[in-house]
C-alpha cells in the first residue's frame, strides 16, 4: 500500500517555481553549493546561541569530548 506524501513546503514551492526550466550542470552545482552554505550558515548561528545560551566556554567543550556518552551493550 502506498502512503500518501506529505506536501510540498513552502520552499520546495518555491524553488519548483524559480527553476521550471532547465539550468547547465555547473549552474546546478552552483546553487547546490549556495544552498549548502546557507544551511550550514544556519546550523552555525544556532550553535553559537546554543553555546551562549548554555554559558559554554573551551573547558566545556573538552569535557563533553572526553565523556563517554554511550552505553555498552551486553
Amino acid at each position: 500500500m502506498d502512503t500518501p506524501s506529505p506536501p510540498l513546503s513552502n520552499v520546495q514551492l518555491e524553488l519548483l517555481k524559480v527553476f521550471a526550466y532547465q539550468v547547465s550542470d555547473e549552474d546546478l552545482l552552483e546553487l547546490k553549493d549556495t544552498l549548502a552554505n546557507f544551511f550550514a550558515k544556519k546550523a552555525i548561528q544556532s550553535a553559537n546561541e546554543a553555546w551562549d545560551k548554555q554559558g559554554w566556554d573551551n573547558q566545556k567543550v573538552d569535557q563533553l569530548l572526553n565523556t563517554k556518552l554511550r552505553k555498552r551493550s551486553s
